[in-house]
């Protein structure tokens, strides 16, 4: 959080460190699914029921919620060819063309999962042991798409309005590491 930060903006940034939590807890949830499911077939030579399901299920949920915090910080992978090779007005230029890019491919990719959530609501797909509705998890992953659409607002209406709130940010999580 950005020090001197008052109302909104640190309601913004507590919502932001939410959804990055939120993501970091999906992969603690893969990681000990993961680890104990290999640990009852390879010990007791049993398994959880679902496993393979939870655990793509999970995983893409994961991906999702991770793709709000990596988009919203800028820490997804780039090519900086061009935009280290630039001025400083330029790199902005790019970073507002890139993040309104990115913003619309999420917007259009968000879209379309409501979509699939619904039909696969429509269609009842079920987990193979346990039976689980699967529009469930598909509806998880959407709630991460639309994180990250609203997250790319908020870096976009940072990027052209205040961008010494986004360059201080990344200043204090390189010092923090």
């Amino acid at each position: 959080m950005i020090d001197g930060a008052v109302g909104p903006r640190r309601s913004l940034d507590r919502f932001i460190r939410w959804i990055e939590v939120t993501a970091a807890s999906f992969l603690a949830v893969v990681t000990a699914l993961t680890f104990v499911s290999v640990l009852l077939r390879y010990l007791f030579v049993w398994q959880i029921p679902d496993t393979y399901d939870f655990s793509r299920l999970l995983l893409a949920i994961l991906i999702f919620w991770g793709m709000a915090g990596t988009g919203y910080r800028g820490e997804h992978i780039t090519v900086d060819l061009v935009w280290g090779a630039v001025g400083p007005a330029v790199r902005r230029a790019l970073d507002v063309f890139a993040t309104g890019l990115t913003l619309f491919a999420m917007a259009a990719f968000m879209v379309m999962m409501a979509t699939k959530v619904v039909d696969t609501r429509a269609e009842n797909v079920l987990t193979f042991d346990l039976r689980q509705p699967v529009w469930i998890y598909y509806a998880l992953a959407w709630l991460g798409l639309a994180a990250a659409v609203a997250l790319l607002l908020v870096r976009l209406y940072r990027l052209l309005l205040h961008p010494d709130e986004l360059d201080a940010e990344a200043r204090v999580s390189t010092s923090s590491e």
